[in-house]
Formats: C-alpha cells, sequence, structure tokens
C-alpha cells in the first residue's frame, strides 16, 4: 500500500476518490484545513472508494498535543480573567467611588463647609477639588488638607490658577482621569489580545480532536 506525507490540503484532496461525498465530513475538512495551515502534516494511506487512513498523526500522538495546548490555554484563561478584572475595576472606578463617599464623614464635611463658606466653595470650584474620590486613599489627604488647612487651600488654587501644567485643564485631579483613562486601554488591548489567543487554542483543540476521531490508531 502506497503512503503519501501531506503537508497542504490541496494534496489531500487529489488523493480524495472524485465520487465521496466530502460535504458529509465538513467538519472534518474544517479541521484538517486548520491543522495544515498551522503548519501540521498528515501521514495517509490512500483509499480507492473512502477516506485514506490516517497513520499520522496518530490518536495517542493527537490526545498528548491537545493536553499540552489545554494546559497552556487554561494559562492564557488565567491571565484573561486577571486583566479582565482590571478592566473592570478601571472602567467602574468612578462609580464605584461615587457610591463609597456616600459612607464617608469627610465628604460630608466638606458638603457642609460648602454651604456656609463661600470663599471655601468658591476655592474648590477653582481647583476642581477631587471630593468624589474621598474613598481613595491617594486622594483622601487632599481633601482632608484643603478642607482643614487654608494655606495650603490658597496656595493650592495660587498653583492650579498660575502652573504651566495646569493651563489647558484647571483640574487638580487630571491625573486621576488621565491614569484610569490609561488602564482602562492597556487593560482592553490585553484583554481582546488575551481573548484571541485562548480562541486560537481552541480552534487549534478542536481540529485535533475532529483528526483523533479520523486517526486509525
Amino acid at each position: 500500500m502506497r503512503k503519501d506525507l501531506i503537508s497542504s490540503f490541496s494534496q489531500l484532496e487529489k488523493m480524495l476518490p472524485k465520487k465521496l461525498p466530502v460535504e458529509k465530513e465538513a467538519a472534518r475538512i474544517t479541521a484538517l484545513k486548520h491543522y495544515l495551515s498551522k503548519g501540521g502534516v498528515l501521514h495517509v494511506a490512500p483509499s480507492e472508494n473512502e477516506w485514506p487512513k490516517l497513520l499520522y498523526p496518530t490518536k495517542a500522538h493527537l490526545k498528548k498535543k491537545i493536553g499540552e495546548i489545554r494546559a497552556l490555554q487554561e494559562q492564557y484563561a488565567s491571565r484573561l480573567s486577571s486583566w479582565q478584572k482590571k478592566f473592570n475595576g478601571a472602567k467602574n472606578y468612578k462609580s464605584l467611588n461615587n457610591l463609597k463617599k456616600i459612607k464617608e464623614p469627610l465628604f460630608w464635611k466638606h458638603m457642609a463647609k460648602c454651604a456656609v463658606d463661600k470663599d471655601y466653595r468658591a476655592d474648590s470650584e477653582k481647583v476642581k477639588l477631587p471630593v468624589h474620590l474621598v474613598a481613595d486613599q491617594r486622594w483622601k489627604p487632599m481633601v482632608k488638607t484643603f478642607l482643614r488647612d487654608v494655606d495650603y487651600r490658597k496656595q493650592l488654587v495660587q498653583t492650579v490658577d498660575e502652573s504651566i501644567v495646569y493651563r489647558n485643564n484647571k483640574k487638580v485631579a487630571q491625573y486621576a482621569d488621565l491614569l484610569q483613562s490609561f488602564r482602562m486601554e492597556q487593560s482592553n488591548r490585553k484583554v481582546e489580545e488575551l481573548k484571541q489567543r485562548v480562541a486560537a487554542l481552541e480552534a487549534d483543540i478542536s481540529a485535533m480532536q475532529e483528526l483523533a476521531r479520523w486517526a486509525s490508531f
């Protein structure tokens, strides 16, 4: 019996009997095209009236490769889950902190002072004090000091008003917005990249599972 080494679907297609109803084997054809396009090779034994016998890869070889790919896929899936959490955290940062601020006494002290102290209220508006982030430990000290220390407050107002850093954006917490935007972009990019990798590995596994059903031994 003549044996042939196949490295492309066009090679295999020439070996198929003309009367063979290949449309009934759509899943196998899809798997073959995928497997061969990824650099895989087949060792087959032609048959006159049916599909060639698949001698290589064997069922054992395919099972081993599927196991290796599945392990790699699980690693990528774990990283995907981690980056998805980072993306969700960045996406929900503002809304979550808007809820948390309600439980912060400092937020209500700020609101009370705004109601009775026009000068304080004007200063907080000038610098766009990030009181909505009062539950975030990175911004809470600023709000607390702004509320309690007049000298600090006036110095901050002057800095925002005169510094070149704030020329186009009179917002003392503009860094917070930029940081969250960067985190969203970075995490979203990683999420999409890892989704593609997980899907590509799943396609490899599906193709090999189909070939395993065809393999002779």
